[in-house]
């Protein structure tokens, strides 16, 4: 039997390894900056494929790449400024709303709701602004946000046939609680999502809706944003742990999504997690990652290729859901590393090195500066 002190040499030496992942990273990203835009692309192929440009959703997450490897506040001011036009050109003057060229993007509501948030945090972070009032602010909010009741009818009516996709529509809805004024209000309804959340939760497994054990972590993760908006702890939280070691000893983590959300719910839950399966978590963890990296030095999202575009993988074709266009095309669907895969591994790196108690190590960042399209 092996003691605290192997188990954690041995946990040491898994997030070394995990760390060789990287090696090649930085120049990958470098290779999906547009200079021309201000944004970034979501994969190599997307510059083929795509003659909408970068997207929001991409060119936030490489912003959040920067921000980890501690660059943003040292970018060259003229990548700066054209971060800022980038998001601040995608924001439409009537709505409020940011949306991407491609017309298809505006009819997924997790998409559109989502730009909120991500453009939002980026001109915070570069010390820039909307052009314009939010859509709260611009009365351009969706039509159940009318009053507490018409709220809980949209909320019951988001099938969680696939929780990862319906939990997604439940939480996104939260962008538009928290811009509800005054005070009073915004409370009566954050708590009608919680009482209808706390009915629709398992009690054996603490998870959401129906699918995998892979696909309801996700849905939970997805609520999990939800709740911590508002700093309330998820309900149920041993069960959720012991349905997260289901999932990573019995099924596939075929989506780099599998490997992330449940990381990112231990790191959230903050459990007192036994040594031993501390050192399992992580080894298998590191496992599926290497599936997932690819020669360009990036990762995919998926195991057999990148999806075609960010944010839609979670649907598979066939399976299409109320609020869910059959068709965004930004790119990618072949194998080779992509945005969103990469800001998520990196966010595994982090969040397993605090989940082991351990500082980590900066991971090289030359030529990142010299960021050229």
């Amino acid at each position: 039997m092996q003691t605290h002190t192997q188990h954690i040499e041995r946990i040491r030496q898994l997030l070394a390894d995990m760390d060789e992942l990287f090696t090649g990273f930085h120049d990958w990203l470098k290779k999906q900056y547009d200079a021309k835009s201000g944004g970034f692309y979501y994969a190599n192929s997307s510059k083929e494929l795509s003659g909408d440009g970068p997207d929001i959703e991409s060119t936030a997450q490489a912003l959040n790449i920067l921000e980890r490897f501690d660059l943003v506040n040292n970018l060259p001011e003229e990548m700066k400024r054209g971060l800022i036009r980038f998001f601040q050109n995608k924001q439409d003057a009537s709505s409020g709303y940011f949306y991407d060229a491609n017309p298809l993007m505006r009819e997924d509501e997790v998409m559109v709701s989502r730009a909120i948030s991500y453009s939002g945090g980026a001109l915070r972070k570069l010390g820039g602004k909307p052009l314009y009032s939010l859509p709260y602010e611009a009365q351009q909010a969706p039509a159940y946000m009318e009053s507490p009741q018409s709220y809980l009818a949209w909320l019951q009516s988001v099938p969680l046939v696939n929780s990862w996709r319906g939990c997604d529509r439940l939480s996104t809805s939260s962008v538009y609680v928290q811009q509800v004024e005054p005070a009073e209000r915004r409370a009566a309804f954050a708590q009608t999502a919680f009482d209808f959340f706390a009915e629709k939760q398992d009690a054996q497994s603490g998870l959401w809706g129906e699918g995998s054990y892979y696909v309801r972590i996700s849905g939970t993760f997805k609520l999990h944003i939800f709740y911590d908006r508002f700093k309330v702890p998820l309900p149920r939280e041993e069960r959720i742990y012991e349905s997260i070691l289901k999932a990573l000893r019995q099924e596939e983590a075929a989506d780099m999504c599998y490997i992330r959300n449940p990381i990112h719910l231990l790191s959230y839950m903050k459990l007192d997690i036994p040594i031993e399966e501390l050192r399992e978590i992580i080894q298998i963890t590191l496992a599926n990652m290497k599936k997932l990296l690819r020669a360009d030095g990036g990762f995919s999202r998926e195991l057999a290729h990148s999806p075609a575009a960010p944010n839609v993988a979670q649907v598979k074709p066939g399976e299409y859901y109320p609020g869910m266009p059959k068709a965004v095309n930004i790119g990618g669907g072949k194998v080779e590393g992509d945005m969103n895969a990469g800001t998520q591994a990196l966010l595994i790196r982090s969040v397993c090195y605090r989940l082991a108690g351990i500082e980590a190590p900066r991971l090289p960042a030359d030529g990142f500066m010299s960021l050229k399209s």
